[in-house]
């Protein structure tokens, strides 16, 4: 019978269990931050758009790159509600996002321009994390482009709550209370 040698002994104590906790914390630090941001700058309709848009990027690593993209868009469509008052939705929508588009594309280009550069001349310990981060950029782009304000397009938001749906009113509506100012 082979003798055991027991080379270290070491033991979990209260200091490592609060880094523990500290750490599992940190990653949902931001996360609500960009929510709480979103949450205040936009109105419900347009919330839950912005929302459900984060808990994609978060899921994919992307979220402050797109909180600020999604902010963006939002914005410039509440700007085209007042400038085109008799456009159908849909196409200010695409508008906006034609409207935008380079903006996020050069933030999305000139991000990852910086992250390959990192990931060639920044060695073995990072380039894991570098990898996730230009996935992160590339799926952050997509979302601000194709998935906020389509989710606010299925979420059927209106231009006016208390007049009738769009196929049962005139051109002439007012910006929808989803995209007026936070109050």
């Amino acid at each position: 019978r082979p003798a055991v040698a027991f080379a270290a002994v070491e033991s979990v104590g209260p200091k490592v269990s609060g880094e523990l906790i500290k750490t599992a914390f940190t990653p949902w630090a931001a996360p609500s931050a960009c929510m709480f941001y979103m949450w205040s700058a936009l109105r419900m309709a347009v919330r839950a758009g912005g929302v459900i848009s984060l808990i994609h990027d978060v899921l994919l690593t992307t979220l402050g790159f797109s909180c600020n993209d999604t902010v963006v868009v939002f914005d410039r469509v509440r700007e085209n509600l007042i400038k085109y008052k008799t456009r159908p939705l849909l196409d200010l929508m695409n508008l906006t996002c034609n409207e935008s588009l380079s903006r996020t594309i050069m933030t999305a280009v000139t991000t990852g321009i910086a992250l390959t550069a990192t990931l060639i001349f920044g060695g073995d310990v990072i380039r894991d994390f570098v990898i996730a981060m230009l996935w992160g950029v590339i799926v952050g782009c997509y979302s601000t482009i194709y998935v906020a304000k389509n989710i606010v397009l299925w979420l059927a938001v209106k231009r006016d709550w208390s007049k009738p749906g769009p196929s049962e009113k005139a051109p002439g509506e007012d910006i929808p209370a989803a995209f007026r100012d936070a109050p």
